[in-house]
């Protein structure tokens, strides 16, 4: 459990601190493979969502997740990158936080996963919560002058 006073803390500003989704790299389903290549390679990132037209959230795609979908047994099948679809290769299985954002929930997921993604009850994609946004917060709560509590 969260001490009360970094929960508190937490609370107030993680709403603040989620990165929107007009300002996150994503794919769409229907995307081929070597365009979703194509947007992790140019935004540097190694995972990224997968979203439909309603903007709603289906999965997540990587590189290593695009690589081993077109490896063969003998050589890596380049030409399997324009055919393959972004649903052929994407992960389903992952954390996503609906709702109200629990602070304790938000840390305890992101010690395995590098982000988290938010959605809302009708499951549309409203943001990410970055491993590095909590740790920032987390280096700002620990250099916070401490009140006199008496």
């Amino acid at each position: 459990m969260i001490s009360n006073r970094l929960g508190y803390f937490f609370k107030d500003k993680l709403e603040e601190s989620m990165i929107s989704a007009e300002k996150v790299a994503h794919v769409q389903l229907g995307n081929n493979l070597e365009h979703a290549l194509l947007v992790l390679t140019k935004c540097g990132y190694s995972v990224i969502p997968v979203l439909d037209f309603e903007f709603k959230l289906h999965g997540l795609i990587s590189a290593a997740r695009i690589t081993d979908s077109i490896l063969g047994l003998e050589r890596i099948e380049y030409e399997k990158l324009e055919t393959l679809k972004v649903e052929d290769a994407m992960q389903t299985e992952f954390p996503v936080i609906k709702g109200d954002i629990n602070p304790e929930r938000v840390v305890r997921l992101l010690v395995d996963n590098p982000f988290l993604c938010v959605v809302n009850m009708e499951n549309e994609f409203q943001g990410i919560i970055t491993r590095r946004i909590i740790l920032k917060q987390v280096n700002r709560f620990i250099h916070a002058p401490v009140e006199d509590e008496k």
